[in-house]
């Protein structure tokens, strides 16, 4: 059996709306079930009535979005898995607001994202892992936990005290293209409040739409709520498996590969 060198999830393409539709899919181009139709359906949101939040999530709308995340503002962005809450990871106001705003514990790491599998080396170390490992697992719905070291360009405050930082490229084309125009790492969790269900529309955090500078719209997410696979490689040569994730099976798959080990469970 062939091993897959990449994990991919893919999202649906938009349908653009006119200014006096709601925002609709083309569900019988676009192959999706029955069941997922359906859910599309209890999903649609009105966007004349959320003008002033709601956009497509297309290259158009990228530009306004990194706008927002250089003012210091908060977005909501699909991703490969999830819908996530961005910031600048450099801004600690704006950090600090996705905390408040999901009445999440400050003791509770942020991730960030970056556009690119080339530029998490200016964010944690990662000289010491396998040759091509990181490639074969991202782009894809997995956080990878590597150690922050000293010369990282994150800023101190973001996740202080901590010596490790998870890292995420979605296989996602908004967030990617979002996170290059930015030049910085971009603080990404969940858009929920903590401890509730995850989000696979926008209909299920629109309670939190007025914290948001823009909601930008990629319409249901083909995932299960499981959130991307966390494996913690800051070990060289070893793995644990922190959070199952949506992405299991094919993560251990390129591990095991790239010849790393399962980390013992403390004694």
């Amino acid at each position: 059996m062939n091993i897959p060198e990449r994990i991919a999830v893919r999202l649906p393409q938009l349908v653009f709306p006119s200014s006096s539709e709601v925002v609709l899919y083309n569900h019988n181009r676009l192959g999706f079930s029955k069941k997922m139709s359906s859910s599309m359906e209890n999903c649609h949101v009105d966007v004349q009535n959320k003008l002033e939040v709601v956009r497509p999530a297309t290259e158009v709308y990228a530009q306004e979005a990194i706008e927002a995340l250089k003012a210091g503002k908060v977005i909501a962005v699909p991703t490969d898995t999830l819908y996530g809450f961005a910031c600048d990871a450099c801004s600690l106001e704006a950090v600090n607001r996705i905390y408040e705003m999901k009445g999440r514990k400050h003791t509770s790491p942020l991730a960030i994202c970056v556009g690119d599998v080339s530029q998490i080396q200016h964010f944690a170390v990662t000289e010491y892992l396998p040759h091509g490992l990181l490639d074969s697992l991202l782009p894809g719905p997995v956080t990878v936990i590597l150690r922050r070291g000293e010369s990282s360009a994150l800023e101190k405050s973001l996740n202080p005290g901590l010596d490790s930082v998870g890292v995420r490229v979605p296989d996602c084309n908004f967030i990617r293209v979002v996170a290059r125009g930015l030049g910085k790492a971009v603080a990404l969790t969940s858009a929920n409040l903590s401890g509730q269900p995850s989000s696979l529309c926008i209909k299920d955090f629109e309670n939190l739409w007025n914290r948001c500078a823009y909601v930008y719209d990629g319409g249901v997410l083909p995932s299960n709520r499981a959130g991307s696979t966390i494996v913690d490689l800051t070990r060289p040569g070893k793995y644990k498996i922190l959070r199952p994730g949506s992405a299991k099976e094919e993560t251990l798959a390129i591990l095991e590969k790239h010849s790393l080990v399962e980390e013992a469970p403390a004694i």
